[in-house]
């Protein structure tokens, strides 16, 4: 992939958040979602990864069998009229699964939220597919999750004041922690639920294979490319270090890019992050949740690689 016309959103959060140093190895790390959605392609682009076979054993698979064992525990916490807060809502397939089987004991409504409108339109095509409950789309939902708590109220009306709020496909580890689950906990009250879907580790290092995907790779070329690097520029590759999954490129020569008014010295050697993925143990996983939420139930699967996460305020 030949380089670019410099895109100027992601060549400022280069400048704003500069490197860090590994030892003598520079690390810039852009890894956000907002950078992987700028476009309709790249948003269809990763849609397309879900698609993939890898993906769907590591995560859809997983996930699903997990839905489908518990969803009958899930629905004794709901009313009989709820709204469904699809967090990071992708195409709406993940949510879907939930709606099909909620549907038979509560009277619902669809709220998609994510950063892309590419994303919020796709999954309220779907669930409109699906007839079932109403799907409500407004300009408040395309949020990013640090803006919860001044949107989610928005949408409790008279019969519809609990949110059942879905978290899934490892959307958890895919952002820093800290700052997701503190905007999700603010914008809930203590009649919601939150269900959180997350991949764990249990020691070995199956996920870096996962991972390690030509088709992942050419997804997230764009952002690298979208700086001014090119192809030959870069060497793809996955690690994982302090419990996360890193898609990272390494600057195989120096380069000079100049924008905006600004000079970037890329070395030989600097590592840009582009994608991370944080993988926990259920205690990790539990303490972490522990510290945001009053109640905390998970659903692991056989292999403990994955689990659901049951959460209220």
């Amino acid at each position: 992939m030949n380089a670019k016309k410099i895109n100027d959103l992601i060549f400022k959060e280069l400048i704003k958040r500069s490197y860090k140093l590994e030892g003598n190895t520079r690390v810039w790390n852009l890894a956000d979602s907002k950078l992987w959605y700028l476009t309709p392609k790249q948003a269809q682009g990763y849609l397309n990864l879900s698609h993939t076979k890898g993906y769907k054993r590591s995560i859809i698979s997983k996930e699903v069998n997990l839905i489908k064992q518990h969803i009958a525990e899930f629905t004794k916490f709901l009313p009989d009229s709820c709204n469904i807060i699809d967090l990071g809502c992708g195409d709406g397939k993940k949510a879907s699964l939930f709606i099909k089987e909620l549907e038979k004991h509560t009277k619902l409504r669809y709220f998609p939220i994510d950063i892309s409108s590419y994303m919020v339109t796709k999954a309220a095509k779907t669930i409109r597919e699906l007839q079932v409950g109403e799907v409500l789309e407004f300009k408040w939902n395309i949020s990013d999750f640090e803006n919860l708590n001044n949107i989610t109220p928005l949408f409790r009306e008279r019969g519809f004041e609990t949110h059942f709020m879905m978290l899934l496909g490892n959307t958890l580890g895919n952002f820093d922690r800290e700052d997701i689950l503190h905007g999700i906990k603010d914008s809930m009250t203590k009649q919601d639920v939150l269900i959180i879907g997350n991949g764990l580790t249990n020691g070995n290092k199956t996920w870096v294979k996962e991972y390690k995907n030509q088709k992942i790779n050419k997804w997230l070329l764009n952002i690298p490319c979208n700086l001014g690097l090119c192809t030959q520029d870069l060497e793809y590759d996955v690690r994982f270090i302090n419990s996360r999954i890193e898609e990272i490129y390494k600057i195989k020569q120096d380069k000079l890019i100049s924008h905006l008014g600004k000079t970037v010295r890329f070395k030989k050697g600097d590592i840009i992050i582009t994608a991370i993925s944080y993988k926990y143990t259920k205690q990790e996983l539990i303490k972490i949740l522990s510290r945001f939420f009053s109640s905390v139930k998970l659903y692991v699967d056989k292999e403990s690689t994955y689990a659901l996460a049951l959460c209220k305020k």
